[in-house]
């Protein structure tokens, strides 16, 4: 979500000579204006509320496509054999663009057509989205096993124990790879790279541009109603994007070009890979139609007249008169429009692209040395870290660890995740409301939130699946791999290395990465009336010679997937609660002056410390514990194994440790407000109630003012 970072006094504009001319010519009292319906009435798009439904939209398809790709990460590095580092470098990328450009929003500011502005970056982002899409229509079928021939039915006989002298000779792993081949294969992960990066650009102007739209021509009081709606409609895209993931990954990926007689897999197979490109057809263009609407809105409109009629009746009940005469908004004098017009923040709009780059580093080293902002910023750098971690890599943890369908993981995170993260945002906004909190009271509540966030973070180490045990891989659970990679009872087998069609012996609950390193030496169709069951049979290397089944071996304990996530949707809520009071905190750790740039830096600051680096890192670290990579032209591909004790340790301990970083931080900001407290009242209490105190409490808007100066 990008921040508005122009200027704060962007106000109310001034219309400009083709508006002054039409409002001129509705208000004539005489016969000189053209009897043409046009110019009495105004477009339906001089409205503000038509504004507001329109960007509420744009900015939920938006999201939903910038999420979309979380949702099926481990889809795209099966169909591209993509390691989970590299996967989080993807999904960083969508920053990429967005941190080039984000600054120079406060740079231009009105000066350009922001709505036709906003448009074009809705279109960037929808073209993105197809781009997104290209590798799937210009690559090869997808196939899932790999040791069958290419002019032969997958599954074929190739993934049997046969003799060697009998076998036709397989051919090794590498035996199709060609420079041509590594540079195609490279050319798809490099598409989709410069389409996250375009992504990223394009939804540069879209919120910025927006917000700063609705506030200048909103009415002074309906201004915060129109922003909290927009953002109430908002944070449903990353959910609606994990709940389209979850219809898009039950379809097959090459739904639209099925192998003849179809294919053997179920979407719990392992090997299976969903139409992860479909998603992303659909949100492109929801985007393309939302972008529609805003070439036709003015660059300037008539500001907003009256005030909502629904919100003048919940003032008068909830509000005392006394409060309503004084709290009520009203319009701005000409003596504050005057001082806001003419007020250092206006500094910015006269200066040139290289004056403003000149300008800029000065001013971010002097907000930078408020030490509230910078405690706060880097409190949020590590929830954003966090949040940017388990927002990329959450779906695959749960599959993974709890040997759940990616479709099933993406519905329990639309379900509970995000809507926990929604009503967290909006009990800390009340909390702050209700409990009038000042800059102190805010800083306790974000640390009692954290504390709690990290208490009930400590369950989620214990609770997870143990590894199964993988013949040859992991010989028990926890179990770091062998010298030998296979058993020696299949070493009269023509098998090869790479291949994978997992087969799971019941009885003994041990899983073989192929029906050929199980020794089994022929295939049985058990057809049902609803599916079909594939055995395998005559296996050398299972106890007894039982047969075996098709597909991975299922879990014990696949039911702690549902308390785990409601453990990790309580944390997100308690976290989330220090969303409104460190924004506060920031605002009110600033001069007034300072307040836009000091916004735009803490987002760029977001961008360049978590939400860029963080999922790199926790791709790194969940590589860390795989077990058993695939290789694809004798280089790392996707892994196939991972030891789930150590995989659980690793990505819940590096989310605690982001959490315990935000906390001290947030004990520190407590510690120096309370500080700064004390040496307030030290002074208040030497200075003498003579003169001078009755002028500073006669006057203080003249020292306000001239300390500004």
């Amino acid at each position: 979500m990008g921040p508005r970072i122009g200027p704060a006094s962007e106000g109310p504009q001034v219309p400009d000579k083709e508006t002054k001319a039409t409002m001129g010519t509705e208000n004539a009292p005489g016969g000189k204006a053209s009897p043409d319906p046009q110019d009495v009435q105004p477009s339906m798009f001089h409205s503000i509320k038509l504004f507001v439904l329109c960007h509420s939209v744009l900015q939920l398809a938006q999201l939903m496509i910038s999420g979309y790709l979380k949702s099926s990460i481990s889809t795209v590095e099966k169909r591209f054999g993509l390691s989970s580092r590299t996967s989080g470098l993807l999904a960083s990328f969508n920053e990429v663009g967005n941190t080039a450009l984000i600054v120079f929003v406060s740079y231009f500011g009105s000066r350009v057509h922001r709505p036709r502005l906003i448009g074009c970056g809705a279109i960037l982002v929808s073209l993105a989205g197809l781009l997104m899409t290209l590798p799937h229509f210009i690559s090869e079928p997808y196939r899932y096993d790999s040791t069958s021939p290419e002019n032969t039915p997958q599954d074929f006989e190739a993934s049997l124990c046969l003799p060697t002298a009998s076998a036709s000779a397989p051919a090794p792993s590498n035996a199709n790879c060609s420079s041509s081949t590594e540079a195609q294969h490279l050319g798809l992960v490099g598409i989709m790279f410069v389409a996250q990066t375009l992504l990223g650009v394009g939804g540069v102007p879209i919120q910025p541009f927006g917000i700063s739209y609705i506030d200048d021509f909103a009415h002074n009081s309906n201004s915060p109603l129109y922003l909290g709606i927009l953002f109430a409609v908002t944070m449903m895209g990353p959910g609606l994007a994990f709940g389209l993931g979850s219809l898009m990954l039950r379809l097959y990926v090459d739904i639209n070009r099925m192998p003849e007689g179809g294919i053997s897999l179920t979407i719990k197979d392992p090997r299976w890979v969903g139409a992860w490109w479909l998603g992303f057809l659909i949100a492109a263009g929801t985007v393309a139609l939302a972008a529609i609407p805003y070439f036709f809105f003015p660059k300037e409109m008539p500001k907003e007249k009256h005030e909502l009629q629904f919100r003048r009746k919940v003032l008068a009940v909830t509000d005392s008169p006394a409060r309503k005469g004084k709290d009520s908004p009203t319009e701005q004098s000409p003596g504050e429009a005057t001082k806001k017009q003419h007020g250092p923040v206006q500094i910015a709009p006269n200066l040139t692209v290289i004056q403003f780059i000149k300008v800029f580093p000065k001013v971010l080293l002097q907000t930078l040395r408020h030490p509230t902002f910078l405690l706060v910023v880097l409190s949020q750098v590590c929830l954003s870290s966090m949040a940017a971690g388990m927002g990329t890599f959450l779906p695959k943890f749960l599959e993974r660890q709890f040997f759940i369908t990616a479709s099933y993981a993406n519905l329990l995170i639309g379900c509970l995740s995000f809507p926990s993260i929604i009503v967290g945002i909006v009990v800390g906004g009340v909390l702050v409301k209700r409990l009038h909190l000042g800059p102190v009271g805010c800083s306790v509540l974000c640390l009692l939130g954290m504390l709690l966030c990290l208490f009930f973070s400590l369950p989620l180490f214990f609770i997870g699946c143990p590894s199964h045990q993988i013949a040859g891989i992991i010989h028990q659970p926890g179990a770091q791999p062998g010298l030998e990679l296979f058993p020696g009872c299949m070493e009269s087998c023509s098998c090869q290395s790479d291949g994978f069609n997992p087969v799971c012996d019941p009885s003994a609950h041990v899983e073989y990465i192929t029906p050929c390193h199980a020794g089994c030496s022929s295939r049985v169709v058990q057809d049902a009336l609803d599916k079909s069951q594939v055995f395998y049979t005559n296996c050398s290397c299972v106890a007894g010679g039982n047969p075996v089944l098709a597909g991975s071996c299922d879990s014990t304990c696949s039911h702690l997937v549902v308390p785990f996530l409601l453990l990790v949707s309580l944390g997100s809520a308690l976290a989330c609660l220090t969303h409104t009071p460190s924004f506060l905190l920031i605002l009110r750790g600033v001069k007034k002056e300072d307040k836009a740039l000091a916004v735009g830096i803490q987002f760029m600051f977001l961008r360049i410390l978590a939400w860029m680096p963080s999922p790199v890192i926790h791709g790194s670290a969940i590589d860390t514990t795989c077990v058993h990579w695939s290789l694809s032209c004798g280089h790392r591909a996707v892994c196939r194994y991972y030891n789930n004790d150590l995989l659980r340790n690793r990505f819940i301990g590096l989310q605690f440790f982001y959490k315990t970083g935000s906390m001290i931080c947030f004990a520190l900001v407590l510690a120096v407000l309370r500080q700064q407290t004390k040496e307030a009242r030290t002074k208040e209490s030497r200075s003498s109630p003579g003169l001078e105190q009755q002028l500073l409490v006669s006057e203080p808007g003249k020292k306000s003012e001239d300390s500004r100066v």
